[in-house]
């Protein structure tokens, strides 16, 4: 046992479902927001989202963690990112963001698949237009 474990009588596991815990409880939360937000009701976002109502109630109270899928599914019904979703559930790490980049995550007419074609462009262009030394060997798929 370690002094911190020690001096607050947890065992790592607990530590380890605390930590899951927060995370379930950050996410569903931040999908509640989002709901409200979006003015729709929690049986609205579970048909749309494809999951039943009791599921998703359990996810906005931190009692389950959603799968990548389900995020996505939530997303979708939201009219959101589901790269935002998977961020804030930890399933993502966080990209550089940028005014081009924010307002094309944020645009609601367009569909998932379209927002990531577009950044990709987006992005080799930026590296096409880079000068040489700004480019990294890993950003051209090419090892030195």
């Amino acid at each position: 046992m370690t002094d911190d474990t020690r001096s607050t009588g947890d065992s790592a596991g607990d530590v380890a479902a605390r930590v899951v815990t927060n995370a379930a409880q950050d996410i569903g939360s931040f999908i509640k927001s989002q709901r409200e937000a979006a003015q729709v009701s929690l049986r609205q976002l579970s048909k749309l989202a494809g999951v039943s109502n009791p599921y998703l109630s359990q996810i906005e109270r931190g009692l389950r963690k959603p799968s990548a899928e389900v995020l996505g599914q939530i997303a979708k019904g939201l009219r959101m990112s589901s790269e935002v979703l998977y961020m804030r559930a930890g399933l993502l790490e966080e990209r550089p963001s940028g005014p081009v980049r924010d307002a094309l995550l944020a645009d609601t007419s367009l569909t998932e698949r379209q927002k990531q074609v577009l950044l990709e462009i987006y992005e080799s262009f930026r590296r096409e237009n880079a000068p040489e030394t700004d480019i990294q060997p890993e950003e051209t798929g090419e090892i030195s």
